[in-house]
């Protein structure tokens, strides 16, 4: 009796259906073992940072953050409201690559009011929800928000590419005696992210201001002047970063040390998932800067800078959140009116 079509058997490396159940076997057990790293990894730097803590001078830290003199915080504020106003720009390359027509202090107002929740809370509640929210309340849909977002989020990870790469090559960090490693394997990652960023700038350089569809997704290259753009402002942000901690240090470091830290503490942060990279942040500064300057003296800064960086944005951008919230639904009060009248 011939075989028919669908007695056929499968094929030897076949994958199953997206509805079969053994794919669904699979994709569950890869789910538990993806949970399963992130919690062993988090439990690693949570015992870490206990074992840290309880190791620190609390005293030498408390006097740290109470010598700061108040030109040092004044000029640490005026370098991260610097840093505040110019990640509001970042959303405005997104305005020109979608062309929607808000008037720029809005996006930047909503720039701002993100970043700072972004920050303290997360990226997908702060940086993704909070846009998703506020654009939407003003009237944009959600593929063009989508595509501001992704525009925000490539042009601060682009800087931060190039700007690792440079600084992994031209100035390696020295790292602690107790090491005994060289920092060759960090050359290595530089010169990666400088092709990378290499890469992409010649991509925009030949197919620039161009859209193709991948998988139902779609992929934007800007013209080289626009990536030129992208790369400034985000180098020039993550330096002004770095310059708050340098100032809050009391210029007790080389400032290239500083912002190689900052650059390697923001991707220990994300790796490990914990919002603001609290402890997590603190604890690579502690780990590669405390064979120079004081552990009480490091976290002491770090504080400030969390202070500085974090928390007062934050207080300014509830407060705007507010306003917009109130002003949204008075002015939708008021087209629900008008078309009542009508």
């Amino acid at each position: 009796m011939p075989r028919s079509a669908l007695a056929r058997p499968r094929a030897r490396g076949t994958r199953h259906p997206a509805g079969h159940p053994q794919h669904w076997r699979s994709q569950e057990w890869w789910t538990w073992v993806k949970r399963g790293l992130s919690i062993a990894f988090f439990g690693a730097v949570l015992w870490l940072l206990v074992r840290y803590a309880r190791n620190l001078d609390w005293q030498e830290v408390w006097d740290s953050v109470t010598e700061i003199p108040v030109s040092t915080l004044a000029l640490a504020i005026g370098l991260a409201a610097l840093s505040h106003l110019l990640y509001s720009c970042f959303d405005l390359i997104g305005r020109k690559y979608t062309g929607h027509t808000l008037p720029v202090p809005t996006v930047m107002a909503v720039n701002f009011v993100s970043y700072a929740f972004n920050l303290c809370i997360g990226s997908i509640v702060g940086g993704v929800g909070f846009r998703y929210r506020l654009y939407s309340r003003l009237g944009l849909k959600n593929g063009v928000i989508t595509r501001i977002v992704s525009m925000s989020m490539l042009t601060n990870w682009l800087g931060y590419k190039l700007l690792a790469g440079v600084l992994f090559i031209v100035h390696p960090l020295v790292l602690p005696p107790s090491w005994h490693m060289g920092n060759h394997g960090m050359q290595w990652v530089g010169a990666l992210l400088v092709a990378i960023s290499v890469a992409y700038l010649a991509a925009c350089v030949y197919y620039g201001d161009h859209s193709w569809d991948w998988r139902g997704h779609e992929i934007y290259l800007p013209p080289w002047r626009l990536a030129v753009l992208q790369y400034v402002i985000s180098c020039v942000n993550w330096c002004l970063m770095a310059g708050v901690i340098y100032v809050l240090l009391g210029q007790r470091l080389h400032y290239a040390d500083v912002l190689t830290v900052l650059l390697i503490g923001a991707i220990a942060g994300v790796i490990a998932h914990v919002p603001a990279g609290l402890g997590v942040f603190e604890f690579v500064f502690v780990a590669l800067l405390s064979h120079i300057v004081s552990e009480g003296r490091l976290i002491g800064a770090l504080l400030g800078y969390r202070a500085i960086y974090y928390m007062l944005p934050l207080a300014i951008a509830l407060v705007m959140y507010l306003v917009m919230e109130y002003r949204s639904k008075h002015h939708r009060r008021a087209l629900r009116l008008r078309e009542g009248e009508v």
